[in-house]
């Protein structure tokens, strides 16, 4: 699906924090990593976690996200961002999506704020920014943070600023399938410093940073390693490489699927740069799962949309939300890592639209 990009800088810079011995959360490569990352994107301060999923956690947790809170989630994306919300207590809301970007609607904010509401969670779903301005003014009426959920969507830009430096936090996630990759490992961005130096302690153990093992707060083992960084570094320094890859592949897809009457193509709003972490597609659901598994024999693998969270056991409260329901029944992610080739993508479309016929 996503065969990461991984060359001779990345096994060099790994190679040097092994042979220098700091191969567990200190060492050069962190900092390193850490001040490239923000400085890309555009924020002051960046602080380096383990995972995506604990980079939420340590915003919420810093912007005092707890019990009696409610905190705005779409629910068509992984379950992560409401999982990272039932941890500090607080009950996730889930909103539904936008038809045109399918990310989440800043309609369906607009009417399920209440005096409970702390906080709201954008995802930049599969790569495609959220309508950040429509939905920062909402918040900022409001009094309430904005999070931004950027695991999918390194790089992409929103009216030609990059995701990840407009909330309150930004938190990223460099899983081996996402654009740049640690292994494991995540980011959290913020302008405020303050802010920035309650998630360095917290990550450590909520360690006193000018007294060692003295330790003011209950914190958390949220750092990442030597070693991941390292990797992050060399990956950072092809990224712009790597995100004209991903929507090379997707001009490709576009082209053949596009012309297809029975599929409908991933969104780029004219406001938005699609840095298509996934190549997604719309099919008709009759078909949907039929089509995996007839492209699974022809050895092409591919994955369905996420299911919506409010629709999993968890958090299943009778809740209807039909954009997202109807998205993640027809919505299908494509192969769609930097060295895929274009007779690969020829493949896997001639095959879907052969697949497609054959089904109608």
């Amino acid at each position: 699906m996503a065969k990461p990009d991984i060359g001779e800088e990345e096994v060099a810079n790994v190679t040097e924090a092994v042979k220098s011995g700091w191969v567990s959360s200190k060492g050069p490569f962190i900092e390193r990593f850490e001040n490239r990352f923000s400085s890309y994107i555009g924020v002051k301060h960046a602080i380096a976690a383990s995972n995506g999923t604990v980079a939420l956690h340590l915003a919420l947790t810093a912007l005092g996200v707890g019990r009696g809170h409610e905190v705005l989630v779409p629910s068509l994306t992984f379950i992560a961002a409401a999982n990272a919300v039932t941890y500090t207590g607080a009950k996730p809301v889930f909103l539904d999506s936008h038809p045109d970007y399918w990310c989440i609607d800043p309609e369906a904010i607009k009417k399920s704020i209440t005096d409970k509401t702390k906080a709201i969670v954008l995802v930049h779903l599969y790569g495609h920014p959220c309508d950040i301005n429509h939905i920062l003014e909402i918040a900022r009426g409001k009094n309430l943070y904005v999070v931004e959920d950027c695991a999918e969507a390194h790089g992409a830009e929103y009216k030609g600023k990059r995701v990840g430096s407009f909330g309150d936090v930004s938190c990223f996630s460099f899983y081996g399938n996402k654009i740049i990759t640690t292994g494991e490992g995540g980011m959290c961005l913020t302008n405020n410093e303050e802010l920035a130096e309650k998630m360095r302690i917290l990550k450590d153990h909520g360690m006193n940073p000018k007294k060692r093992y003295w330790h003011d707060v209950i914190g958390f083992n949220y750092r990442m390693t030597n070693l991941q960084a390292a990797l992050g570094v060399a990956q950072l320094e092809k990224i712009e490489r790597l995100i004209d890859r991903k929507r090379e592949i997707a001009k490709t897809y576009k082209e053949i699927l596009g012309q297809t009457d029975s599929v409908i193509v991933a969104p780029e709003m004219s406001w938005a740069k699609n840095t298509y972490w996934f190549y997604c597609i719309l099919v008709n659901s009759k078909v949907r799962d039929k089509l995996i598994v007839h492209l699974d024999q022809d050895g092409i693998e591919t994955r369905p949309f996420f299911y919506p969270i409010h629709t999993l056991p968890p958090y299943s409260h009778g809740l209807k939300l039909p954009v997202a329901e109807q998205l993640s029944a027809r919505g299908l992610n494509l192969p769609s890592g930097p060295r895929i080739t274009e007779d690969e993508i020829c493949e896997v479309s001639s095959a879907i639209r052969k697949v497609l016929k054959l089904l109608d």
